[in-house]
């Protein structure tokens, strides 16, 4: 949903329960004809040129349905010529529209990538491999983009004070899970201007009851998301339910993971269950999530 299922390296010895699936780790597709779709000059984009853009694969442009990224991205107030911040990007489903749009607009986009420096599994270095060769492959498409690092023992994801917005998409569950959630808050805390917005989007769990503080099933209550920004020093301005999902009944047998994108069909490390019957999960859609706004005092 957020990352794919993979050993992450440094956070491997941390049981840390990742998002689940395979990853398309993929290039961009083909440049379009049209100045505002090839993004490979400084002719500005607005921010709906960049999600229609022919860059953009088609499976995660069939996504936007359930992601909505041009209302989602206006809720949390992102501006041509801002610094942001995008917390563990993956393949870059959201690289793809930050990316082009920031580099039009003299913007710049911080990818805190996946922490890699301590001796990790195979499948955590590759992750963050190709998520590089794929800003190799089109430097200009990209250029707005600078990696960093998150991760137990990372430091700064961006200069202190520096951005403008900070994006958590759909990743606190594995942050849970490693014991570092506090970390993203805290870091994303110091990386934000005054006046500096935290994007959060994830999958929700049902109210009440004692939170699962290792989000076994991708499911986090909202409240507990909002109770730790409180804690960071954050004040909430405002939610929406841009990407609710009251189908989603968040009972499913291998968790969010049972939905699409990822369509699980037994529990995580074992081979998929040819019998399994995807019918009612696909019918739901992707996962019910929340979506917060969270400001840094001035």
């Amino acid at each position: 949903m957020g990352l794919p299922t993979a050993a992450l390296g440094a956070l491997s010895r941390r049981n840390l329960l990742l998002t689940g699936g395979a990853l398309t780790l993929t290039a961009c597709g083909r440049k379009g004809g049209e100045a505002p779709a090839t993004a490979d000059s400084k002719t500005p984009l607005t921010l709906e040129q960049a999600v229609a853009g022919a860059w953009r694969t088609p499976a995660d442009k069939a996504r936007d349905v359930w992601r909505h990224p041009l209302e989602t991205l206006r809720f949390w107030g992102l501006k041509p010529g801002a610094t942001v911040v995008e917390f563990w990007p993956g393949a870059g489903w959201y690289t793809d529209i930050l990316a082009p749009f920031l580099a039009a607009t003299d913007g710049k986009l911080y990818a805190a990538d996946l922490q890699t420096d301590d001796a990790g599994e195979p499948a955590s270095a590759e992750m963050v491999s190709a998520y590089r060769r794929k800003l190799r492959e089109k430097p200009k498409l990209y250029e707005a983009v600078e990696i960093t690092a998150f991760g137990p023992t990372s430091g700064p994801v961006a200069p202190a004070g520096s951005a403008d917005l900070a994006l958590f998409l759909r990743n606190l569950h594995n942050w849970m899970a490693a014991g570092i959630a506090e970390k993203a808050f805290h870091d994303a805390f110091a990386a934000l201007k005054p006046g500096g917005v935290l994007g959060v989007e994830e999958h929700r769990a049902s109210p009440g009851g004692v939170p699962d503080l290792l989000a076994a099933d991708g499911y986090v209550q909202q409240a507990y998301v909002i109770q730790m920004g409180k804690e960071a020093g954050f004040l909430l301005d405002k939610t929406s339910e841009i990407n609710a999902n009251p189908k989603d009944t968040k009972d499913h047998p291998f968790g969010v993971w049972t939905l699409p994108p990822v369509r699980r069909s037994s529990p995580r490390g074992q081979p998929e269950d040819p019998t399994f019957d995807h019918a009612k999960y696909d019918a739901i859609g992707e996962s019910d999530r929340m979506t917060l706004r969270f400001v840094k005092p001035t």
